[in-house]
């Protein structure tokens, strides 16, 4: 099933215009494929119409927010979650606008309310960036 639009705000506490998720489908327990049309809205295009690559980070982020929330029980609100490590980014090329972002997030090991997630972003089928996250969620 296929979550867009103002269901998105159930899964992630963000707002516009730092909301980074436009579709969310979750593939299995730990993985979920997200989607991101990078509009002239975006907190994270810079002047050059392109997103900085801290806005890829975020993206995938809170993709992996969306992901948690999807595998507990409906709540009120969105749950918090905070980076609490990045390794091995690589942005291979940075997005830009109009163009549309295809994410997918897995999840690894959890350990309490740590859980490590990887993720990768691409652009049709090129790979865009790729990152290692440790995500701590209240």
């Amino acid at each position: 099933m296929i979550i867009k639009g103002d269901d998105i705000k159930q899964l992630i506490p963000q707002r516009a215009p730092f909301m980074m998720v436009d579709e969310f489908e979750q593939q299995d327990d730990n993985t979920a494929k997200t989607v991101l049309n990078i509009s002239r809205g975006n907190y994270f295009l810079l002047p050059d119409s392109m997103m900085s690559p801290t806005g890829l980070i975020e993206h995938i982020a809170q993709s992996c927010s969306a992901l948690a929330a999807s595998r507990k029980e409906h709540t009120e609100k969105a749950p918090v979650g905070m980076i609490a490590e990045v390794k091995n980014f690589c942005c291979h090329r940075r997005p830009q606008l109009n163009e549309q972002l295809t994410t997918t997030v897995t999840f690894g090991f959890s350990f309490g309310s740590m859980t490590l997630a990887h993720g990768i972003s691409k652009i049709g089928e090129e790979t865009v960036a790729e990152v290692d996250l440790k995500i701590f969620m209240q």
